[in-house]
């Protein structure tokens, strides 16, 4: 599951509905909530950890993670602090997907320049793994003041917190988490899933040569989707919204409308959107997973299509009850 959208009702009331969410989603057995980070009106979760601390105290098994953490916008040490803590309370359910965000608010709003665009991000994770392993650490760096011992708490429950790199379409992208032995999160929100398998190859590639273990190097595959009880009811609830959120994004960036064509193709057998009745949604993903080689985990985005709470709700329901069950392990 991810989720931090809000739709068009109060903040308060957009929160607290997200929080029985994630509720619901650990009383029907989801392993896994996500929730990610953005800076604009329509997002509600520019301060994801804060929204984490709120559910880890509302749930006792599901785990809970970011998804992305832009970690390019932000101080390493606040944000392993942030989740270290986050780990305490939730004793030892947090994880962390870190990435550089399909948005670029964070930069302006943080005073930082896009053209470290790359830089920012890769000595920023460098210094938040180096704080994962090491209690008092000797860092210098480009962007932030350099460390000269001092100790970093609290430290999480889970001897190593996990740290995800997530990734788009980048293939140095893909080579990076290999070479650090990082699992790796692929967001797929468009075109056909199997084209990614040379970049996860890559992925597999670099961790080899890199000395990683195959069980280390796990992939997790992010896609946008819905569950409804039938196929033609999860398509007739989902695509409306759908079609405003992405047209919307597509004026900002230069694309052009969706079209009901367009969305027939990416929720297609082979496209990359999970979305129908429980059986074919399972079915997808098993056929996904094939084509990627073995995945180890499937994240739901299901919240930016303006639906209701209640169908959500009953998603997330489906989810756990009827699609879990059909996936191989």
């Amino acid at each position: 599951m991810g989720s931090g959208s809000a739709p068009a009702q109060s903040g308060a009331e957009a929160m607290h509905q997200l929080l029985d969410r994630i509720a619901h989603a650990d009383a029907v057995g989801l392993d896994i909530f996500g929730l990610g980070e953005h800076h604009r009106r329509e997002f509600l979760d520019s301060a994801p950890a804060v929204i984490l601390g709120a559910a880890a105290a509302r749930t006792t098994r599901i785990r809970l993670t970011s998804a992305v953490t832009v970690l390019s916008a932000a101080d390493p040490v606040r944000v392993f602090q942030q989740f270290a803590t986050l780990d305490l309370i939730a004793q030892g359910r947090i994880e962390m997907v870190v990435g550089r965000g399909s948005f670029t608010e964070a930069f302006p709003l943080f005073g930082l320049n896009l053209r470290d665009y790359d830089a920012l991000f890769t000595e920023k994770l460098d210094l938040l793994l180096r704080l994962r392993d090491e209690e008092h650490l000797h860092w210098q760096g480009k962007h932030r003041p350099a460390l000269t011992g001092q100790g970093v708490y609290p430290r999480p429950m889970q001897a190593r917190l996990p740290i995800w790199l997530g990734v788009g379409g980048t293939p140095e992208s893909f080579v990076r988490a290999g070479t650090l032995g990082l699992p790796l999160m692929v967001a797929v929100i468009g075109g056909e899933t199997h084209r990614f398998r040379p970049l996860v190859d890559l992925y597999r590639e670099a961790g080899r040569r890199a000395g990683h273990a195959p069980e280390q190097l796990q992939v997790g595959l992010h896609s946008l989707g819905y569950v409804a009880d039938s196929t033609a009811q999860a398509v007739e609830e989902f695509y409306p919204g759908y079609a405003q959120t992405f047209t919307a994004i597509g004026k900002e960036r230069g694309w052009p409308a969706v079209t009901r064509a367009q969305f027939d193709a990416v929720a297609g057998p082979r496209g990359a959107l999970l979305v129908g009745g429980p059986e074919e949604v399972a079915e997808k993903i098993n056929r996904h997973s094939q084509a990627l080689g073995g995945i180890s985990r499937v994240t739901f985005q299901m919240d930016n299509a303006n639906l209701s709470h209640e169908k959500l709700l009953h998603a997330i329901e489906l989810l756990g009850t009827r699609v879990r069950p059909l996936l191989h392990t």
